[in-house]
């Protein structure tokens, strides 16, 4: 999730589309709060780990 927000927010920097920027930075935000709950041992999603 955090490799597609990053490459959505590149796609809406060189493109000029908000619509793309806005989803990659949603998309960013959320894989890295998951990959912060998984790394300190949180179950996220019914899982201990999270990728």
């Amino acid at each position: 999730m955090i490799i597609i927000g990053a490459i959505l927010l590149i796609l809406g920097l060189v493109t000029g589309l908000g619509v793309l920027w806005t989803i990659g930075i949603i998309l960013l935000v959320i894989g890295v709060a998951l990959w912060l709950l998984g790394s300190l041992g949180h179950a996220v999603g019914g899982r201990n780990h999270y990728w």
